[in-house]
């Protein structure tokens, strides 16, 4: 793809279907070839013009809006058209096909995934940062992580990442300075607060960490699983969180056979809730698939509701089943104990966990709340960023080089070496963050993930 980036382009830039408006953008070292070849005319820089837009025999293809955005003052930084038509898929293609025809000779060929905002990328017109916005905007679930991602893309992300950036490099000054002048009896990192430096450094970025961490939450949400013995009132549960009637609830033990998932919200939060069958030992092949797909959500999940069935819990057996599945289930998992069916039976005294009626929704908001606290959500959490779990370890490799150069910093002279090189290194996984230092493969792995025109 790095080779082709010279190569002028064109998509269509509207999610595919009808709709009442479409466009199709073409970037280029100059537009001009498609410009005199679709709209007869020249434009007037980024001045909507309305014409017809021609095929080659000169037969109207359709009427809307042409633009010329000309470089470097453009979306990629290169010349940009956009054509903007009636949104029928039939009348989009026409379009297209016509464009790449009148740049035939300039060697334009179709946009692959994200390759217009990788160009925007590329010749600075965004950082890597925002350039991720613009992909998890469009992906965006809930209107929080939308607004975060907003936020993101205009750069706040970006600009949190660089002042942390600039505060390393004075420290990394200081630090070269006193490698470079040894005989100096000037101790240049006392005078100059380098330990002050350092761990204002260090709290800047654990608030950026923690923002990062809450940006990372709405964009990927939280895995739930519920899990338990068959008819503790999983799928009921399931369906009282998603306020909808998705999953099948009959009296008869084993109706859920298979993983059912609904994604809902919680202020703002993605939370994939995961119905899962019954767990218990059978001889059904069928339960049995499902069972085993049950125990592989369970691991990788974020966190498991272990639903009971407080009408149940006198019976010897139905505790002992309880008490066995507990002793499968991860250590390393949150584990959150629930009984069900208070609306039937109250609450039995030493009976620890949250009593609920998934049948009335009795005691379901405060099973929300401790979802968002095993996620590690804090309410009112006001300018957020969008993040990525990749920022997220971006962050936390840059605190683990800190706290080195901290420990090499209290050794005075005898780790200067040491000092500098986990600061160079905590720079380093900085800049990975907005593209600075960042590998090709890594670049294309990013892109490949967005939509074609995009």
């Amino acid at each position: 793809m790095l080779a082709r980036l010279d190569q002028p382009i064109a998509a269509i830039a509207t999610a595919p279907g009808r709709g009442a408006v479409g466009i199709v953008r073409v970037s280029a070292a100059s537009v001009a070839p498609v410009v005199a070849a679709i709209c007869g005319r020249e434009l007037k820089p980024r001045e909507a013009t309305y014409l017809a837009f021609r095929a080659a025999d000169g037969s109207p293809i359709d009427q809307g809006l042409a633009i010329h955005f000309p470089a470097p003052h453009s979306y990629t930084g290169e010349d940009v058209l956009e054509l903007q038509a009636h949104g029928g898929p039939v009348v989009l293609q026409l379009l297209l096909a016509r464009c790449l025809e009148a740049g035939a000779t300039m060697g334009l060929r179709v946009a692959e995934p994200g390759e217009f905002t990788r160009r925007a990328f590329l010749n600075d017109k965004m950082d890597l940062a925002q350039a991720e916005a613009v992909a998890d905007l469009i992906d965006a679930s809930t209107e929080a992580a939308a607004r975060s991602a907003t936020r993101s893309m205009a750069g706040d992300f970006s600009r949190e990442v660089n002042a942390l950036r600039d505060a390393l490099i004075d420290l990394r000054m200081l630090v070269e300075a006193t490698l470079d002048f040894p005989e100096e009896e000037i101790d240049f990192l006392r005078k100059a607060d380098a330990q002050g430096q350092l761990q204002r450094l260090r709290a800047g970025l654990a608030r950026v960490m923690q923002r990062a961490r809450q940006g990372a939450l709405l964009r990927e949400g939280i895995q739930v699983v519920i899990a338990g013995q068959p008819n503790a009132g999983k799928s009921s549960l399931l369906n009282a969180l998603a306020g909808a009637e998705l999953a099948i609830v009959t009296p008869v033990a084993g109706t859920t056979r298979d993983v059912v998932s609904q994604q809902i919200q919680i202020e703002g939060v993605p939370v994939h809730v995961v119905d899962t069958a019954g767990l218990r030992e059978s001889a059904d092949e069928v339960e049995r698939i499902g069972i085993e797909r049950a125990w592989g959500r369970i691991d990788n999940a974020d966190a498991v509701v272990f639903l009971h069935d407080l009408t149940r819990m006198d019976d010897a057996d139905y505790r002992a089943d309880d008490a066995a599945i507990r002793a499968r289930l991860p250590t390393n998992i949150p584990l959150i104990e629930v009984f069900n069916k208070s609306d039937v039976i109250p609450a039995k005294a030493g009976i620890q966990g949250f009593h609920i009626s998934a049948k009335t929704g009795e005691g379901l908001e405060p099973l929300r709340r401790r979802l968002l606290e095993v996620a590690g959500w804090q309410a009112a959490s006001e300018g957020v960023f969008i993040a990525r779990e990749r920022h997220v370890q971006a962050l936390r490799r840059v605190d683990t080089h800190l706290q080195g150069a901290d420990e090499h910093l209290a050794q005075d002279a005898q780790a200067l070496d040491l000092l500098a090189e986990e600061l160079r290194l905590a720079q380093n996984a900085l800049a990975e963050i907005t593209g600075e230092f960042s590998a090709d493969d890594l670049l294309g792995v990013i892109f490949s993930r967005f939509c074609i025109g995009k």
